[in-house]
């Protein structure tokens, strides 16, 4: 799948009206560029896309620096599972760390970029091989991550790996229902193939890659 700026637009309109049907008025679309070069940051930013999400530090830093170099204005989010170590390469570059988990990697981000944007990251589906804090955690790392001076906007989760559209739909009602209860109005949640099911459960960002750009090269 290419990433011409006419079909990518095309494929914009498309992930819209999805949104539209599954019940969504103001949601976001942040797309995800890993394994893409700039060009598809661009064909994005053409379509009317102002967030970015990139996966790897070593991928991001490069390619969003270009990108802003070649006069692209979005803000990137960074929506891969972060390590403390990355976090100074990549404050230069990320206006929204959506995969705050623990504590630690609040202080870092919350010291080398004051005032950050943060999600909270929540493992909903208490899978083992997500990551994130439990559901029972959540209220306590919000609280230490305001404590720190940096902005809590909301909660980040993904569902299931087997995709399962009732554990899914808990999940997102899951996340939903804490963001609610702490106040956070934005849930980041969703992607190509459920954003239904997130809209609906109240979703008001999905990420979306390969619906937008295709199938990528593994990593």
């Amino acid at each position: 799948m290419s990433t011409s700026f006419a079909d990518v637009a095309e494929r914009v309109q498309h992930i819209r009206e999805r949104i539209l049907r599954a019940g969504g008025g103001d949601v976001g679309i942040v797309a995800v560029t890993k394994g893409f070069g700039v060009e598809a940051i661009a064909a994005a930013v053409a379509a009317g896309i102002t967030m970015v999400g990139e996966n790897y530090a070593q991928e991001a830093v490069p390619k969003v620096l270009r990108a802003r170099a070649d006069g692209l204005e979005f803000s990137t989010h960074f929506i891969g599972h972060l390590q403390s170590n990355k976090v100074r390469s990549l404050a230069p570059v990320v206006d929204v760390w959506q995969t705050i988990d623990r504590a630690s990697l609040v202080d870092e981000v919350a010291g080398r970029a004051v005032g950050a944007r943060v999600f909270v990251q929540v493992n909903a589906t208490g899978e083992d091989t997500k990551f994130g804090c439990l559901p029972g955690d959540v209220a306590a790392l919000v609280g230490s991550a305001f404590a720190a001076g940096v902005v809590v906007e909301g909660l980040m989760a993904m569902g299931p790996t087997d995709g399962d559209a009732a554990r899914t739909r808990a999940a997102f009602a899951t996340t939903r229902a804490l963001a609610d209860r702490l106040g956070l109005r934005e849930c980041s949640m969703g992607m190509s193939a459920d954003l239904e099911i997130a809209v609906a459960e109240g979703a008001t960002l999905v990420r979306i890659g390969s619906a937008l750009f295709g199938p990528r090269s593994s990593h």
